[in-house]
């Protein structure tokens, strides 16, 4: 066989090959909302590993999702842009015009992007995202079509990343620590780890929608006061009782209900002198999972899956602003510290209660501004399984809304011996205010409409 055969037979095998590989239905596999939902829960479980705290976590979910929404935005044209509608968000870079891109491929690079960048893990990341490209790779993506889209959103990473940098955190990471008051009325660690508060500067943080972290100021918490008689007193030992004085039956479904909705990243075990430490979702993380849950069921496609992820880590992330704020304003002394000084030294709580002051709850603002903003995506009355915290041994629980579930995980702080009962009660108002601002300042539909 001559040499001029053997290469004309090489260039035909090529071609055959060529042939065979291509996929002219790639744009239509690529946008499986499958992929997205698989690299969210990567990103979640980076978090779990690398322990960030609630805020720090929302911060995290924001950032990266939004890169997603925009990097992917040019192929939907019944969707527009954030930029203007974000504060300090800038018009965001625009892919070249006539060339063919594969959109949902470059939200995705831009998300694992952001991703990476705002953990600490990003071997895990990186590996991940071999596996995930090796997957996406074998759709039959053409080659130049692959390569402006990464190229793509890597542009649109940078630019989301450049908007965070100017959002304050880097700032205040250099700033003090809590100070420890004297007054018997505010916040004192706790055990078992006595830690720092967490974040006692996470107010000035940039919000995304709200005016300000003031700008839905609760009303302030009870008085301290130890008079039997008062308020106060009143509300701690509605804490204090709220298994105490319980029937088996209602005990057993209260301490469930505190256990699946517990969501603290850190929970440290003592056993003589020996310590260990078990890692968990964060109270965002619960929610970006409810939200996982909610495209499935919706059989929501591409855009209306990043559509809810979006809207909700907005919502979460002011949610946490707003919050945060209360906090260590109010500065209250959380009920274990109560109970154990003057009630029962022996007490101690179901769960273990968080570095940070007590009014007004977290999980009471971000649970009601995520419920608020999902209802704003997938309608009212919208029932669902919540398998979220089968992973950490709890099991799946019913709900017939998100509004529902987001009072179920107000109330579990009460039942977790945590929060007094206004914390819950103010904590959803707010939460509900921060959630109604944010679905009603941020259009992702054209037509103003964010059905």
């Amino acid at each position: 066989m001559n040499s001029r055969l053997i290469l004309w037979m090489l260039i035909v095998m090529l071609a055959l090959g060529a042939c065979q590989q291509s996929n002219p239905n790639f744009q239509e596999d690529v946008s499986n909302p499958e992929f997205f939902h698989r690299s969210m829960k990567q990103l979640s479980d980076v978090i779990v590993h690398d322990i960030f705290s609630p805020p720090v976590a929302s911060r995290i979910y924001g950032y990266s999702s939004i890169a997603a929404y925009e990097a992917a935005l040019p192929a939907f044209s019944d969707y527009q842009s954030l930029a203007g509608q974000l504060n300090g968000l800038e018009a965001v870079p625009q892919p070249e015009e006539g060339k063919t891109y594969c959109f949902p491929l470059a939200g995705i690079h831009a998300f694992l992007k952001v991703g990476k960048a705002l953990t600490f893990s990003e071997d895990k990341m990186e590996a991940y995202q071999e596996e995930l490209y090796a997957t996406l790779d074998s759709l039959g993506i053409p080659g130049d079509v692959w390569d402006r889209s990464l190229a793509y959103g890597e542009e649109v990473a940078g630019h989301i990343l450049a908007w965070a940098n100017k959002d304050m955190y880097k700032e205040t990471r250099t700033y003090p620590k809590y100070s420890i008051s004297e007054d018997p009325a505010r916040w004192q660690p706790t055990p078992p780890d006595y830690m720092d508060g967490i974040e006692p500067h996470w107010q000035k943080i940039r919000t995304m929608v709200l005016d300000s972290a003031q700008q839905f100021t609760p009303p302030p918490p009870t008085a301290f006061s130890l008079d039997k008689e008062s308020k106060f007193m009143a509300e701690t030992m509605e804490v204090y009782d709220a298994l105490n004085a319980s029937a088996p039956e209602e005990r057993e479904e209260r301490v469930a209900i505190a256990k699946f909705w517990d969501c603290n990243p850190y929970v440290s075990h003592h056993t003589g002198h020996v310590m260990f430490a078990t890692k968990k979702i964060t109270p965002g993380g619960h929610w970006i999972g409810i939200t996982q849950i909610a495209c499935r069921k919706a059989g929501a496609d591409f855009m209306k899956t990043l559509e809810a992820y979006t809207l909700t880590s907005i919502a979460l992330f002011d949610g946490f602003i707003s919050c945060w704020d209360e906090k260590y304003r109010s500065n209250l002394i959380r009920p274990e510290t109560v109970i154990n000084r003057y009630i029962d030294e022996s007490w101690t709580p179901t769960l273990q209660t968080p570095p940070f002051p007590e009014y007004t709850s977290g999980h009471s603002v971000i649970s009601r501004a995520a419920a608020v903003a999902l209802t704003s995506v997938f309608g009212d009355n919208f029932s669902f399984l919540d398998t979220t915290e089968e992973e950490y041994g709890l099991p799946a629980r019913e709900f017939g809304s998100f509004l529902a579930a987001s009072s179920e995980a107000a109330v579990s702080r009460l039942y977790g011996g945590i929060h007094y009962r206004p914390a819950i009660d103010n904590g959803v108002a707010q939460g509900e205010k921060v959630g109604d601002f944010v679905v009603k300042h941020v259009q992702l539909r054209q037509q103003m409409s964010n059905k």
